[in-house]
């Protein structure tokens, strides 16, 4: 039981750090917006790059959020046949909900490792702030393993309501 307080409070402690970066970078994303429209329309002087750095921020912002999203199960979601299953039923349902998540992080994880390591090692840079795109994409493989980790520990749960409620 020990382990798995600890595992609860690490996962805790990951949730908040997550919950924190997405807040800093949201803030700063707006910040640099903000900075695009003043120099753009007020100093008729548009900044050059505002613009890379507002894409690359809303990477992170929608990939974290995301992550952040599904682990306090706020997604978007159509649950009117669901609702209509039994208990039981609707359990399996969102067992096999997580286990097909799961299995997409794992091909986000996968994919994101190939971009970053093939980006880092042809030295790919954005084209105004000469920023390695490797770190940009590396929100890929970062997002999948903590949906990765949320979708295994929910289906975890899903499972031993079953199997508690046989």
């Amino acid at each position: 039981m020990d382990v798995l307080k600890l595992i609860l409070k690490i996962k805790q402690g990951m949730v908040k750090t997550l919950e924190v970066v997405v807040m800093i970078v949201t803030a700063v994303l707006v910040l640099d917006v903000i900075w695009q429209v003043f120099t753009r329309y007020v100093l008729r002087d548009p900044s050059i790059w505002t613009e890379e750095l507002a894409t690359m921020l809303l990477m992170w912002v929608s990939l974290l959020g995301a992550c952040v999203a599904f682990n306090r199960k706020g997604h978007l979601g159509v649950d009117y046949f669901v609702g209509k299953l039994s208990v039981t039923n609707k359990v399996a349902v969102e067992l096999l909900a997580h286990l097909i998540v799961a299995f997409f992080a794992v091909i986000l994880i996968y994919g994101g490792c190939k971009i970053v390591s093939f980006t880092l090692l042809t030295n790919q840079l954005s084209a105004a702030l000469e920023i390695k795109m490797g770190y940009v994409y590396l929100v890929l493989p970062i997002s999948g393993l903590f949906i990765l980790a949320v979708a295994i520990e929910t289906a975890i749960e899903k499972a031993n309501t079953l199997l508690t409620s046989k």
